[in-house]
C-alpha cells in the first residue's frame, strides 16, 4: 500500500525534495517514496512531515524516504571533503606580506587532477514540490512503488528513534508556516522530529505510524491553538506526553492564562465566547479526561513557550535551545546563542526610525504582497483587492542571448486558485497560474539582442513572497522597508539586507555566507575529475547561498536601491541571485527603476499634507498661521521629498529659527553652478530648492565651527566612499586630509550669524564624535547599528561629489590606504580602487606618486584581490583588479625609463643621467619587484581556473624580472622558478590525461 493513498482533503499527496537541477535528484526522489522512515543525518529511522503553506488547501504533507544509508542523498550543510583540499589563505588587513604569498603558493601548488573521493550529504527537506505536480504523477508513482522489489509494506517498518514529536491541528497558513519552520530548524540542528496533524488522517496505517512516533519520541511538542481543545487527537497527545512528563506546549496566539478549564467551559471572555463550551461533546469524549488534559498544561512550568505574531523567531530558537539542552547537546545550544548575538548586532544596517510617520497603506500592501493576508492592527488599513483573472501558464525563459522572454504556454483561461509551480532548468523558469494580467503581453527582441519595455507591465503578485517598491530618490523607500523589517522581523529567521548598487551587489550577496553559514570559498568547489573554470566557481558560490535561501526556512531578503537589473561586472541578471518565488523566503526590492524583472512595482508616492507637516514639526512646536503657511511653502518647493522634509525638521529642532525666516534664508542662498548629468541627478535638476537647503546646512556648520568645519568636510568626502556605512574615525581622517581652503567670507554667511548665535556658543571646536553627532541631529546622516559608523543618503553623497571640492577624492583614497581594513571596510577599499584604476569605461580619478602606488599595491590591492578570490570566489573581479594594477605599474615603470627633462640636463656633472631610473635606482627596483609579485600572484590565480597557458606566461615574466634584479640565487627567484616547474608538470599531466 502506498502511504500517499488518502481520501481526505486534509492530508495532501506525498511531497519530496528537489534540487535546482531536477535531473540530479530524480533518483533520490524515487527512493524517497519507498520508505516512510528516513533520517537525514543518521541511519536511525525516523518519520517527518513537510508543511507547505502554498498548497491549495494549506495541507500538511507526510514526507517519507528511505534510510540515509541507502538513499545516497548528500547532506546540505556539510562541506565537500576532498583529499586534495587547498590551504586557507590568511590575508592580513595590515598588508600583503611574504606569508600571504607563500600561502597562495601552497594553494596553487596543490592544483591538479586528483583521484580523491568526494563525500557529502544533502538535506532531504531543502525544497518541496507543490501538491499539483504530485497529484499529476501520483498514479504513476503508486505503480512504481508497488512493483519495486525493494518496497515493503508499512507493517514491516519499525521506528527506532525519534527525538521530538510535533503535534498540531489546523490549516491556517500562519500555523503551518510556523510549524514548518520549527520542524526544519530542529532538523538542521540534528534533532530528528516527526510532525503530524492526525485529525486529517483517514488512513489507519498513517495513524499507526504517528502513534509509534509518539511512543519512541523523547519529547512531545504540542502546538496549542484556540481550536486544539476541540480535537480529540490533541487531547490524547496532551494526556500521553503529560503522563510521560516530557510535554513541551507551545501556545500559538494564546497564553497559558487563557487555557483555564472553567473559562473554556463557561465561555468566559471574548476568546472562548465563540470557541469555548463543553468541547468534549464535539467528538464524544469523556469530560474528566478532557479536563485532566487541559489541567495538565498548568503543571508544565519550565517549558511553556508562547508564539505570538511578534516573537516567532524567539519562540522557535528557545524551543530548539531547550530541546538541545534536554537531549544533552550543549554544543547546539552554544552555537545558537552565538548566532543570535551576531544577528542582533549585524542583522539590519540602520537603527529603527522612532519618528516614522505615515505609510500605513503601503505597509499593509507589503504585508499582503508577501504573506497573502494581513494580520493584527493592519487589518483596519487593509485595501480591498478584487480578484484578477489568471493566465494558465506563463514561461519566463532566458534565451541564448541572456535576454528575458515570455511566452504563453497554455491555452486555457480558467479562473481558479492553484498553487505556484516552478519548473527550473539552466535556461528556463516556468511559473504556472500566477496572478498576472489576463491579456498576453510579450517582450519583443530587437536585432541588437536587447528587449524592449512593454507598454504595460505585469500585475503585482500577492502572496508569492516578492515585492518591488519604486519611487524617486529621497522619497522614503529605504525608510519604508526598514520599518517593515523591524515590524515583521520575528516572522523570519533573519532579515538579509543587500545593497543594490550594481558594482557592489554581488559582493554584498556573497557576504551573506557568514549569516547563512555557507562556505563560498573556492576550496569548496573542487571536483575530483577536473578543475573548474572561473565562471563555474562563481556560479557555485552563488548557488550555495541561493540553495540555502530556497530551503523551508523563512528569510527576508531586502535588496535596497537596486540600480540595474544586470550585474556591473558580468552583466548577468540579478534574478539569478534570487530564490524562487512562492517559497518560504521573501524578497523586497527597492529601486528607482520603473520596473524590475517585468514585475509591476508598488509606486511609492509622497506623504500627505498632514504627515509632511507632522514630519517637519517633529519637536511638537506650535506656530501661528503665518509660520504654518511658510512651512507649506517649503514643503511645496522641496517637491514634498521626505529627505528634504527631514532636513527642515532637523534645522527647526536644533536652531531658534522660525519657518518664515528659514524660508527667507534659503531663498537668499546663491545657487552654486554644478553640472548635472545622468539619471541619478534628475532629482537635483528638478529641485534646486533642495540644493539651497543643503547649502544652508553646511553654512550653519561652518559658522558654528569656523570656515573649515569638520562636519562639512566629512559630508563632502563621504561622496567618494562605498555605499555602506562609514566608520566615523575613517571619515574624520579623510576629512582632515582635504587641503586647506582660502579663507573668505560671503555676505550670506554674515546673514546666518544672527540666526546661529546661541548655537555657536554651545558648539565650539568639534571632535569627530561631536561632528558626527551634529550630522545625525540635522538628519544629514543617519545612525548605523554598527558601533561608531554612520550612513549617508545617496542624494547627499551625489551632492558631495558634484561640489567637486579639490582633493576630496584624493583624501578619501589616502585615508582608506592608511586606516582601511578588509574585515571592516572591504567596500571602501573597492571604492578606492575604482578611483585609482580605470575600471570599464571610467577613467582614473586619482593619481598617486610612485611610492604611494607601491604602498597601495602591498597594503590594499594584493590582500583585497586574494581575499576576494579565495573567500568569495569572485574570480573575475579579483583578476580584473590585478590586471589594472599591472597596467598602472607598467605605466609607472615606463615613466621611469623615459629620458629625463630636467634643468640640470645641460650640466656636465649630470650629463651621464638619462632616465628617472638612474636618478632613483632603489625606487625603480622596488617598482619592478612589486610588478613581479603582482604577475606571479596573477599566474597562481590563473591556475585555479585551468588557465595554464596564461599562468605560465605571467610567471615566466615574474621570473625574468626577479632574475634580472635579484639574481638567480635569490630566494624569491628560486621560489618563482619552483612555481614555474610545478606549473610545467601540471600542464604535462593535463595533456597526458587529455590524450588518453
Amino acid at each position: 500500500m502506498d502511504i500517499q493513498e488518502e481520501s481526505s482533503t486534509t492530508v495532501g499527496p506525498l511531497t519530496t525534495t528537489s534540487l535546482r537541477n531536477m535531473s540530479s535528484s530524480s533518483s533520490a526522489f524515487f527512493s524517497a517514496n519507498q520508505s516512510p522512515f528516513f533520517s537525514p543525518r543518521s541511519s536511525s529511522c525516523q518519520l517527518s512531515e513537510s508543511l507547505q503553506p502554498d498548497a491549495p488547501s494549506d495541507r500538511i504533507h507526510l514526507d517519507v524516504a528511505a534510510p540515509s544509508t541507502s538513499s545516497g542523498i548528500p547532506e546540505p550543510k556539510s562541506l565537500v571533503s576532498v583529499g586534495c583540499t587547498f590551504s586557507e589563505v590568511a590575508v592580513s588587513p595590515t598588508g600583503c606580506n611574504a606569508g600571504d604569498l607563500q600561502n597562495l603558493d601552497r594553494i596553487s601548488s596543490s592544483v591538479g587532477i586528483s583521484s580523491c573521493t568526494v563525500s557529502g550529504y544533502f538535506h532531504p527537506y531543502d525544497d518541496s514540490y507543490s501538491g499539483q505536480k504530485d497529484k499529476r504523477s501520483k498514479k504513476g508513482r503508486n505503480k512504481r512503488t508497488s512493483s519495486t522489489p525493494g518496497s515493503r509494506s508499512l507493517s514491516s517498518y519499525r521506528l527506532k528513534s525519534c527525538d521530538v514529536y510535533i503535534g498540531l491541528h489546523g490549516r491556517k497558513p500562519p500555523l503551518i508556516r510556523f510549524a514548518n519552520w520549527l520542524r526544519v530548524e530542529l532538523e538542521i540542528q540534528g534533532i530528528s522530529c516527526f510532525i503530524s496533524d492526525r485529525a486529517g488522517y483517514r488512513n489507519s496505517c498513517k495513524l499507526g505510524i504517528a502513534e509509534r512516533a509518539m511512543d519512541v519520541a523523547s519529547f512531545g511538542i504540542v502546538i496549542i491553538t484556540r481550536k486544539s481543545f476541540k480535537n480529540p487527537y490533541t487531547i490524547e497527545e496532551l494526556q500521553f506526553f503529560s503522563s510521560k512528563k516530557n510535554l513541551i506546549p507551545i501556545y500559538f496566539d494564546l497564553s497559558p492564562a487563557d487555557c483555564l478549564v472553567r473559562d473554556i467551559i463557561e465561555k468566559r471572555g471574548e476568546l472562548w465566547e465563540k470557541h469555548g463550551g463543553e468541547l468534549w461533546l464535539l467528538y464524544g469524549g469523556l469530560e474528566q479526561e478532557w479536563k485532566d488534559a487541559v489541567h495538565g498544561l498548568s503543571r508544565v512550568d519550565e517549558r511553556k513557550l508562547e508564539a505570538h505574531d511578534g516573537n516567532w523567531r524567539n519562540c522557535i530558537l528557545r524551543a530548539v535551545t531547550l530541546l538541545a539542552m534536554k537531549l544533552g547537546r550543549r554544543s547546539v545550544a552554544e552555537h545558537l546563542t552565538k548566532w543570535r548575538e551576531k544577528v542582533k548586532e549585524e542583522e539590519l544596517p540602520f537603527t529603527r526610525n522612532e519618528n516614522f510617520i505615515g505609510r500605513k497603506k503601503e505597509l499593509s500592501q507589503l504585508e499582503f504582497m508577501l504573506f497573502g493576508d494581513v494580520t493584527g492592527d493592519s487589518r483596519q488599513d487593509y485595501i480591498d483587492l478584487k480578484a484578477r483573472p489568471k493566465r494558465r501558464h506563463l514561461t519566463i525563459c532566458r534565451s541564448k542571448s541572456n535576454v528575458l522572454d515570455e511566452r504563453n504556454v497554455g491555452n486555457g483561461s480558467r479562473e481558479e486558485k492553484t498553487p505556484v509551480l516552478w519548473k527550473e532548468s539552466e535556461k528556463e523558469i516556468e511559473m504556472q497560474s500566477t496572478e498576472f494580467s489576463h491579456r498576453h503581453y510579450r517582450s519583443r527582441l530587437k536585432r541588437s539582442g536587447k528587449y524592449t519595455r512593454r507598454k504595460k507591465g505585469m500585475r503585482i503578485l500577492y502572496g508569492k513572497g516578492i515585492a518591488c517598491i519604486s519611487g524617486d530618490s529621497g522619497i522614503g523607500k529605504t525608510e519604508l522597508i526598514l520599518e517593515f523589517a523591524y515590524r515583521f522581523h520575528q516572522r523570519y529567521k533573519m532579515v538579509l539586507w543587500i545593497g543594490g548598487e550594481s558594482r557592489y551587489i554581488r559582493q554584498n550577496y556573497l557576504n551573506l555566507r557568514s549569516f547563512l553559514e555557507v562556505d563560498a570559498s573556492v576550496e569548496n568547489s573542487l571536483e575530483k575529475t577536473r578543475i573548474k573554470g572561473f565562471e563555474e566557481q562563481e556560479e557555485a558560490a552563488v548557488s550555495g547561498i541561493r540553495k540555502e535561501l530556497m530551503r523551508n526556512i523563512p528569510y527576508l531578503v531586502i535588496i535596497d536601491n537596486l540600480e540595474s537589473e544586470e550585474d556591473w561586472w558580468d552583466h548577468k541578471l540579478v534574478m539569478d541571485l534570487l530564490p524562487r518565488f512562492g517559497g518560504e523566503t521573501h524578497v523586497i526590492i527597492s529601486t528607482r527603476l520603473p520596473r524590475v524583472m517585468n514585475l509591476e512595482p508598488l509606486k511609492l508616492s509622497y506623504l500627505s499634507g498632514v504627515e509632511a507637516m507632522s514630519l517637519m514639526l517633529g519637536s511638537g512646536k506650535d506656530y501661528p498661521v503665518a509660520e504654518v503657511d511658510a512651512l507649506r511653502t517649503i514643503e511645496e518647493k522641496l517637491g514634498r521629498l521626505t529627505l528634504g522634509l527631514a532636513l527642515v525638521s532637523g534645522i527647526l529642532s536644533e536652531l531658534p529659527i522660525t519657518p518664515s525666516r528659514l524660508l527667507d534664508t534659503i531663498n537668499r542662498i546663491p545657487l552654486k553652478d554644478m553640472s548635472w548629468s545622468g539619471k541619478e541627478a534628475h532629482s537635483f535638476r528638478q529641485n534646486t530648492f533642495l540644493l539651497q537647503l543643503l547649502d544652508v546646512c553646511f553654512s550653519i556648520f561652518d559658522h558654528a565651527d569656523g570656515p573649515r568645519s569638520l562636519a562639512t568636510r566629512m559630508v563632502l568626502v563621504s561622496g567618494w566612499f562605498g555605499p555602506c556605512a562609514i566608520s566615523v574615525s575613517l571619515l574624520a581622517l579623510a576629512a582632515q586630509k582635504i587641503p586647506e581652503k582660502q579663507k573668505g567670507t560671503c555676505f550670506w554667511r554674515k546673514l546666518l550669524q544672527s540666526l546661529t548665535c546661541g548655537f555657536t556658543s554651545s558648539h565650539t571646536k568639534k571632535s569627530e564624535l561631536e561632528a558626527s553627532s551634529l550630522l545625525l541631529r540635522f538628519n544629514i546622516a543617519r545612525s548605523s547599528t554598527k558601533q561608531g559608523h554612520i550612513h549617508f543618503n545617496e542624494m547627499i553623497k551625489l551632492y558631495a561629489r558634484k561640489r567637486e571640492v579639490t582633493g576630496s577624492a584624493q583624501a578619501m583614497v589616502q585615508a582608506v590606504i592608511n586606516q582601511g581594513s578588509i574585515s571592516e571596510s572591504i567596500e571602501h577599499l573597492w571604492a578606492a580602487c575604482f578611483l585609482l584604476f580605470a575600471f570599464g569605461h571610467n577613467p582614473a580619478a586619482v593619481e598617486l606618486e610612485v611610492s604611494e602606488l607601491l604602498y597601495l599595491v602591498k597594503k590594499v590591492v594584493l590582500p583585497l584581490a586574494i581575499h576576494t578570490f579565495i573567500t568569495f570566489s569572485r574570480c573575475s573581479a579579483a583578476l580584473e583588479l590585478l590586471h589594472l594594477c599591472t597596467n598602472a605599474l607598467e605605466a609607472a615603470d615606463q615613466a621611469f625609463v623615459t629620458p629625463v627633462d630636467k634643468w640640470f640636463d645641460k650640466s656636465l656633472c649630470w650629463r651621464s643621467i638619462q632616465t628617472n631610473a638612474q636618478l632613483n635606482p632603489c625606487l625603480w627596483q622596488e617598482l619592478a619587484l612589486c610588478r613581479a609579485t603582482v604577475l606571479e600572484t596573477r599566474g597562481k590565480l590563473m591556475l585555479r581556473g585551468a588557465q595554464f597557458d596564461i599562468g605560465d606566461d605571467l610567471i615566466r615574466k615574474a621570473v625574468y624580472i626577479r632574475t634580472s634584479i635579484c639574481g638567480e640565487d635569490h630566494p624569491d627567484t628560486i621560489a618563482a622558478r619552483e612555481t614555474l616547474s610545478k606549473l610545467t608538470r601540471l600542464i604535462a599531466n593535463v595533456q597526458i590525461r587529455a590524450s588518453v
